[in-house]
């Protein structure tokens, strides 16, 4: 299974807010010994919105898609999903009573009466306009539900808000339910090791019989300015913990053979 995120809003590519959702998402897959697989960032146009949705539900992955699940003008994620899927939009009965409920909280937290057919309460019960055949999340926070789709090519998009305090209990949720029997926490292991005065060029053969000779993956990540390092390599491997570690004593004894000047030993 692989994990995507899709992170939707005019005001992350224009600078004016910093997207905190990758980082969190991040860290909520890899506490449960998960990966994210890619990320894509799209604003606030209908065009851009269903192609990475369309991408998304052919893929046969999980995708977290955050933002624009709202009722106003620039909210075009529900609609977009509709789309993307070829099917309609329409109410659904569980979202609208949870709203309902909502509704009634308000009501009695400020000692009013809630007009059903008032324009208010209408535009709330839009948050309830889903694709048809969408399961719906439950919102801890205030009840207004995220939606999940599925695709015809097997992925699953699970629709959550742009607010964090919302989107990120609802995602831990929908891992904690949908996909336990994916995690495999301490099952993935990083191990690099700091390489002064030696150029990528010159490494790259060993790093693909690395890859070609043990059951892992390897990594270099070159940096020129360091606070602490100056210009480096680290480079490493990844995988299980068992073929980790004859991986990287393989790639060690090679790197000393070479008498190259080497750093810290870095384990994640």
């Amino acid at each position: 299974m692989n994990f995507g995120a899709i992170i939707i809003g005019d005001e992350i590519l224009s600078g004016k807010r910093q997207d905190k959702h990758l980082a969190q998402t991040i860290a909520m897959l890899r506490s449960r010994g998960l990966s994210l697989a890619y990320a894509e960032y799209v604003g606030d146009s209908p065009v851009h919105i269903v192609a990475a949705l369309r991408r998304a539900f052919g893929s046969g992955d999980a995708v977290f898609s955050f933002g624009g699940i709202g009722s106003t003008p620039d909210d075009h994620t529900r609609q977009s999903a509709a789309t993307a899927l070829g099917c309609a939009l329409a109410l659904h009965p569980q979202a609208a009573a949870l709203i309902h409920e909502r509704m009634q909280d308000l009501a009695r937290e400020r000692a009013i009466v809630i007009d059903p057919q008032s324009e208010d309460y209408r535009q709330r019960l839009e948050m309830a306009v889903f694709p048809v055949g969408a399961s719906i999340i439950p919102n801890p926070y205030n009840k207004i539900a995220g939606f999940t789709c599925a695709g015809v090519g097997g992925g699953a998009v699970h629709f959550l808000p742009g607010f964090p305090i919302m989107a990120w209990p609802m995602a831990e949720q929908v891992l904690d339910t949908h996909y336990r029997h994916c995690f495999t926490t301490g099952a993935w292991q990083e191990r690099s090791v700091i390489v002064f005065g030696a150029m990528e060029a010159s490494l790259t053969p060993l790093m693909v019989r690395i890859e070609q000779t043990h059951p892992v993956k390897v990594f270099s990540l070159p940096s020129v300015d360091h606070p602490e390092y100056g210009r480096h390599i680290e480079l490493g491997v990844k995988g299980e913990p068992t073929a980790v570690g004859p991986a990287f004593e393989d790639m060690r004894s090679v790197l000393a053979a070479q008498a190259l000047r080497l750093g810290p030993e870095l384990v994640r």
